[in-house]
């Protein structure tokens, strides 16, 4: 009976952790709501079984009783309150109940992706229904002035993350918040560099960073990519890598890099040119940076993909040949 008693107790421990765990997913998860936007109305002294009905009917919810438990659970039952709500798409139900409560408007969210470029940032917000677009044909250099940034070029400076914003807010100042954040970020970790690296300032390791960024495929080996190119830079080498080509290309690039492409000189080939590009080529995200300014302790100075998005790292030129026949030439 004690055995039964444990063995009853054991497993409703498992499924109260499960089902925790099922509700916090459902809480954070995007309703993916159909169109983009959808407007709600609770109506006026509705509790809070009601209001989760009335989501129900009004296709934002697929059933009530998880929405009624979360709220039960986060103490948000009896501050919801009645009006008229526009919902992003990717609203999620965490998100709903701080509208509710608040009684205004849901927030919308926005996701910068690491390793993306800032003509894809811009496209993406450029598209975002939630987005009050202000910067139609403003160009780079002069949204740059407007932020208040000292550089040129806007590639790289902007931080890759998922905001969320009340809608209607101007992508400005979406920028803005991406652009500060950035900032902030990289000059913490400036400052808490290892000793001896290869950069005049923090933002030739933002350039560095947007390298890594590109180049790895699996997160462990950022710092040992890091490492590599580091160790390129104080020998002299020229880092040699074909993410900053494609980033000279351009719209040239199809796919494919040629040998022509390798020869053709532009301000990122670094197959014809010393040292770093004159500017990141991506957005680098924080691993990526914190590799770029604590990179492995490693004598490699090749790196050569095996196809499964790890590498093979060598320390001299003849293993490194080795490495390219056993895991390129071979697929070739």
């Amino acid at each position: 009976m004690i055995k039964r008693i444990k063995k009853l107790i054991i497993l409703s421990g498992v499924v109260v952790l499960l089902f925790s765990i099922g509700l916090g997913y459902y809480a954070i998860s995007p309703l993916k709501l159909q169109p983009n936007s959808q407007e709600v109305v609770i109506q006026p002294k509705s509790g809070l079984k009601s209001i989760a009905s009335q989501l129900v009917v009004q296709g934002v919810l697929s059933e009530p009783w998880r929405f009624v438990i979360l709220a039960k659970l986060l103490n948000k039952e009896q501050y919801l309150q009645a009006g008229s709500y526009t919902l992003n798409k990717n609203v999620s139900p965490y998100q709903l109940l701080l509208s509710l409560n608040h009684g205004k408007a849901t927030q919308g969210s926005i996701t910068f992706i690491e390793g993306r470029t800032f003509v894809q940032m811009r496209a993406k917000i450029a598209q975002h229904d939630a987005v009050k677009q202000t910067l139609a044909g403003v160009s780079d250099a002069e949204l740059l002035k407007m932020l208040g940034a000292e550089y040129a070029i806007a590639e790289g400076l902007f931080f890759p993350d998922t905001f969320y914003f009340d809608r209607h807010t101007p992508d400005i100042t979406l920028l803005k918040i991406s652009y500060d954040t950035m900032q902030a970020k990289l000059e913490n970790a400036w400052q808490n560099r290892a000793h001896n690296l290869p950069y005049k300032n923090s933002y030739e390791a933002l350039i560095m960073a947007s390298i890594v960024e590109k180049e790895t495929g699996k997160a462990s080996e950022r710092p040992m990519i890091a490492g590599v190119f580091i160790n390129r830079l104080r020998l002299g080498m020229r880092l040699q890598t074909d993410p900053t080509v494609i980033y000279g290309m351009g719209a040239q690039y199809q796919g494919n890099i040629r040998k022509k492409d390798l020869l053709a000189d532009t301000p990122y080939n670094t197959y014809t040119r010393n040292g770093l590009p004159p500017t990141p080529i991506a957005m680098p995200g924080m691993a990526a940076i914190e590799a770029a300014l604590h990179p492995a302790e490693t004598k490699a100075l090749y790196f050569v993909g095996k196809g499964d998005g790890s590498h093979v790292f060598s320390d001299n030129l003849a293993q490194h040949n080795r490495a390219v026949a056993k895991y390129q030439l071979k697929r070739s």
